[in-house]
C-alpha cells in the first residue's frame, strides 16, 4: 500500500496500544478550548474525533499556532499518542482514553466564520440546504450518507447472488401515464418535440423480459413533477427488478431477502420472514389505510350487526343506504383535551367528514356522556360496549357514511389518537407485511372515468378476467402487492400484463383509444407479438428504506442534495431562468412574466 502523506492513521483509530508511537492525523477541527495556555482540539474527520494537545515545549511554534485555529479549518498533525490525564478520559469517544501531544502542525486551509454551527441541531432548513456542504460534514449527517452505501450495497450484493443482471436505462424517454406530471425536456435536434424524465422505468423493463434478459433490476433515477413532502422529492431513486417466468410469491420471497439484508446491513437487525400478509379490503376495513402501521391497535371495528335494526335514525338510514358504521375505542383517552379533540375534527374535516364534529361516548366516573346514548336502546348499548371492549376511561368515535369516507376519516384519527397517547414513543419494531389483491381499477368522479389504481400494465387476476369482459371493473382485483413498514409504503409491484389483447382491453378501459395506443404505445403492443413471458416485478423506494432505517422523518436527511419543499435547490439557485437565445436554439417562447414588485406601476405602464 502506497503511505497516504497526510495521514497515518483516522480520527478514530487511535487506542491504548497506539501510546508511544508516532501518529499523523488530518481533517477538521472540531473544537478549540483553551485551558490556561495549552490549547486542547478536538479534531473530526469522517470516522470519528480525537483529542489533540498543543504544548509549548513540545513545539513552540506549533503551540503559538494553534491559539490562531478557528473551527472548521483543516489542519494536519503529527505527534506522540498519549495516556489522558486520570479523570479526564471521555467515555463517549471511541478514542476517549488517548490523545495526540502535537509536535508538528500543518494548516491546510482556513475556514471563514460559519454560517451555523456544526454541533447544534438547526430548525432553518433552508439555511441547511443552501450550505448542504457544510450540513453533510455534521455527524449525523455523514452517518445517514453512509448508511445509505450500505443499504445500497447490500441491495447489489442480494441480487446479484440471486441471479439478477443490474441494467441501465434511458434517462430521455417518452411520457408515460404513471399518474403524476412528466418533466419534459425539449430536443433541440426535434424542433417541437419534447423528451419526458421517466417516472419509473417500467416500460423498458418490461421490454428487457421480452428481450430475455429474465432477471433485470436498477437502482434507477426517476422524475415526478407533483407536490413535495416530508417522504417524496422530484427526483428520487428506486431499487427497481423484474423477472420472467415468475409468480406474485416469487416476486415477494425475492424481496423479503432484499429488505432483510438490507436492514441488516443497516441495523444489524435480524428481519423473520416470511413477511405477513394483509389483503387490501382487511387493512382498509381494520386501519383505514393501505400502507397500514400495524405497531399499536386503535383498530376501526364495523358496527353494522349492532345498528342493523337501531332507533337512532342517522345509523339505520345510512346502512339502509348501503353505507357503514364504524367506530374506533381509544382506550384510557377518556381525558381528550379541547385542543386535542378540535385537532381530531380537523383532520376529519380534511379527509371528507361533512358534518363539524365526530360522534363519540366518553364512559367517564361511570357516566356515559354522549349526545348519543339517549337514542341507543339497551340490547344496542349492551352490544356496543361489549363489542368494543369499551369500560371505565375509554373514548369511542363514531363514523357513519360511505365505506370509503369512513376508512379516509377513521385511518387518519386512528393515527393521530396514536401520536396523541404517545402509543409509539420509543418503539423500534419493524413491522413488515404485504398489502395484496388490490382493487385492478377505481373510478374517478373527478375525471368521471376508471382509472388504474397501480398502473396501466397490471395483470387481472385470472378469475376475475370475467368480470372485465363483462364491464364490472370495480369488482376486478389486480395481482398486485406492495410491501409496507410501520405505516410507509416502501414499494409497489404487480405481475404484468404480457398479452396484445388483454393490453389492448385495458387500455381502452381507462379510455385509451387505438389511436392514442399506436402514438404511446406502440412499441410495446408490437413487443407483446412476439413471444413475451409472463413476468412481474416491484420497485422500491431507496430514499424512504434509508430514512426507515436512519431513524429519520424526512427523506431530505438521507439525499446527499435534495431540493426543498418548494422543489427548489438553493445551494445551486436552480431551477433558474435560460437566456433567450438558448430559448430559440429550442424553438421555445416563454410566456412567463415575473410578478413586479411595484403593481401599481404595471398597471399605470
Amino acid at each position: 500500500m502506497i503511505p497516504n502523506p497526510y495521514r497515518s492513521h483516522h480520527c478514530s483509530e487511535l487506542r491504548p496500544e497506539h501510546i508511544g508511537q508516532t501518529a499523523t492525523l488530518a481533517g477538521w477541527v472540531h473544537s478549540v478550548r483553551d485551558h490556561h495556555g495549552v490549547i486542547f482540539v478536538d479534531l473530526r474527520d469522517r470516522e470519528g474525533v480525537t483529542q489533540v494537545v498543543f504544548r509549548p515545549e513540545e513545539n513552540e511554534a506549533a503551540a503559538d499556532a494553534s491559539h490562531r485555529l478557528r473551527d472548521e479549518d483543516v489542519i494536519q498533525v503529527t505527534g506522540k499518542v498519549a495516556a489522558r490525564l486520570e479523570g479526564t478520559e471521555n467515555e463517549r469517544l471511541s478514542t476517549g482514553s488517548i490523545e495526540v501531544v502535537c509536535s508538528d502542525l500543518a494548516v491546510l486551509n482556513k475556514a471563514d466564520v460559519l454560517p451555523f454551527q456544526l454541533d447544534k441541531e438547526l430548525s432553518n432548513e433552508d439555511l441547511r440546504m443552501r450550505h448542504r456542504y457544510l450540513d453533510l460534514r455534521r455527524p449525523r449527517m455523514t452517518r445517514n450518507i453512509r448508511l445509505r452505501h450500505r443499504i445500497t450495497s447490500a441491495a447489489r450484493r442480494f441480487l446479484d447472488e440471486a441471479g439478477f443482471t443490474e441494467v441501465e436505462t434511458p434517462i430521455l424517454s417518452n411520457p408515460t401515464p404513471e399518474g403524476a406530471r412528466d418533466f419534459l425536456v425539449p430536443a433541440r435536434l426535434s424542433p417541437g418535440h419534447f423528451f419526458a424524465l421517466p417516472q419509473a422505468p417500467q416500460q423498458y423493463k418490461q421490454m428487457l423480459m421480452v428481450a430475455g434478459i429474465e432477471r433485470y433490476y436498477q437502482i434507477a433515477r426517476c422524475f415526478r413533477d407533483e407536490d413535495l413532502r416530508a417522504d417524496r422529492q422530484p427526483e428520487f431513486t428506486q431499487i427497481d427488478l423484474e423477472a420472467s417466468f415468475v409468480t406474485a410469491l416469487d416476486i415477494q420471497t425475492t424481496v423479503e431477502g432484499l429488505l432483510k439484508g438490507m436492514f441488516e446491513a443497516a441495523q444489524g437487525v435480524e428481519i423473520p420472514t416470511p413477511f405477513p400478509r394483509i389483503s387490501y379490503q382487511e387493512a382498509m376495513d381494520r386501519y383505514g389505510s393501505d400502507k397500514p402501521d400495524t405497531r399499536f391497535g386503535l383498530e376501526i371495528v364495523d358496527m353494522q350487526d349492532v345498528f342493523a335494526d337501531s332507533g337512532f335514525k342517522i345509523f339505520k338510514s345510512t346502512l339502509d343506504g348501503g353505507g357503514v358504521v364504524r367506530a374506533i375505542n381509544a382506550k384510557g383517552f377518556a381525558g381528550i383535551t379541547t385542543g386535542q379533540m378540535n385537532r381530531l375534527n380537523e383532520l376529519a374535516i380534511e379527509a371528507g367528514m361533512k358534518v363539524k364534529q365526530l360522534a363519540f361516548i366518553k364512559i367517564e366516573d361511570g357516566e356515559y356522556k354522549s349526545p348519543l346514548w339517549k337514542f341507543f336502546g339497551e340490547p344496542e348499548k349492551e352490544a356496543l360496549l361489549k363489542k368494543l371492549g369499551a369500560e371505565e376511561g375509554d373514548i369511542i368515535f363514531f363514523y357513519a357514511g360511505a365505506w370509503e369516507d369512513a376508512c379516509n376519516i377513521l385511518g387518519r384519527v386512528r393515527l393521530e389518537i396514536a401520536s396523541m397517547q404517545k402509543l409509539l414513543e420509543g418503539n423500534t419494531d419493524l413491522n413488515f407485511l404485504w398489502v395484496v389483491d388490490f382493487p385492478l381499477l377505481a373510478f374517478s368522479p373527478e375525471d368521471d372515468a376508471w382509472v388504474a389504481v397501480h398502473h396501466p400494465f397490471t395483470r387481472p387476476k385470472a378469475e376475475d378476467i370475467p368480470l372485465m369482459e363483462a364491464g364490472n371493473y370495480a369488482k376486478v382485483r389486480a395481482e398486485a402487492y406492495d410491501v409496507v413498514l410501520n405505516g410507509y409504503e416502501l414499494g409497489g409491484g404487480s405481475i404484468r400484463i404480457h398479452e396484445k389483447e388483454l393490453q389492448q382491453k385495458m387500455f381502452g378501459v381507462l379510455g385509451i383509444g387505438e389511436e392514442e395506443q399506436q402514438e404511446k404505445f406502440a412499441h410495446l403492443l408490437d413487443a407483446f407479438r412476439f413471444g413475451a413471458p409472463p413476468h412481474g416485478g416491484l420497485a422500491l423506494g431507496l430514499d424512504r428504506i434509508a430514512m426507515l432505517a436512519a431513524g429519520e422523518e424526512s427523506i431530505r436527511e438521507v439525499i446527499a442534495f435534495p431540493k426543498n419543499n418548494k422543489a427548489v435547490d438553493l445551494m445551486t439557485d436552480s431551477p433558474t431562468t435560460i437566456d433567450f437565445k438558448q430559448l430559440r436554439e429550442l424553438y421555445i417562447q416563454s410566456t412567463f412574466k415575473p410578478k413586479s414588485k411595484d403593481a401599481a406601476a404595471d398597471a399605470q405602464a
